[in-house]
């Protein structure tokens, strides 16, 4: 069973959220940002259900406080609704991005498309030039020094490396990597490529790896 962390200041949206989420899991609800500090120096999180705007701080920069020392599936809920509110969740290291008001029964299944993805077995280590990337391990890194990638990150870049030399279409990785993708919007994807190219591309701009084809999707090129 998994231990599912729910950091919202309504009172009656973190009950509510705990009851529709008991089938999961143990819910720990904390209203504040120190409390979930608290509750995951007690116990080892599989999920992150995570408010931005906080009586205490913000939730994207709690985010990637949570970033630099775990991979844990991190899902925003608020209701920050903008294209570029939900460029940012992204782009603090969030798995996933939800607006208020929302559906119980979507969160359900997007919660339990998160600990599916994140319990999945990666593959032995490849190496491409100064890059090494170990999906069994979860460790990969550029000329010896350690790259962290969100769980997102990785899905996405397993897929590539898996399917490297062929052009796999935007659809498709929705779907994959999101798991039906329909509950995504397709901002998703080209935010977590410009994050993955930042992180393993000399020059993002112009990458030797992770290649757009445009009108289609993306490649991992071989060379």
């Amino acid at each position: 069973m998994a231990n599912i962390l729910v950091i919202e200041d309504d009172n009656a949206l973190r009950e509510g959220i705990a009851l529709a989420l008991k089938a999961q899991g143990t819910v720990i609800p904390c209203p504040t940002l120190v409390a979930a500090r608290a509750a995951m120096a007690e116990t080892a999180m599989d999920l992150l259900l995570l408010d931005i705007n906080l009586p205490d701080g913000s939730g994207l920069d709690f985010c990637r406080e949570v970033r630099r020392e775990s991979r844990v599936p991190v899902i925003f809920l608020t209701a920050n609704d903008t294209e570029l509110d939900e460029v940012m969740g992204f782009e603090s290291g969030g798995d996933d991005y939800i607006t208020k008001p929302f559906s119980l029964a979507v969160l359900r299944a997007r919660v339990e498309a998160a600990l599916r993805r994140s319990r999945t077995v990666p593959d032995a280590p490849v190496r491409f030039g100064d890059l090494t990337l170990n999906f069994r391990e979860l460790r990969f890194e550029k000329a010896g020094q350690e790259v962290v990638l969100s769980r997102t990150e990785q899905r996405l870049l397993q897929l590539l490396v898996e399917n490297r030399g062929r052009t796999l279409p935007r659809e498709l990785l929705m779907d994959r990597v999101w798991d039906g993708g329909e509950f995504v919007d397709e901002n998703a994807l080209s935010v977590t490529i410009r994050r993955l190219r930042g992180k393993l591309e000399d020059d993002p701009k112009h990458p030797q790896h992770i290649q757009t084809v445009y009108g289609v999707g993306y490649t991992w090129a071989v060379k």
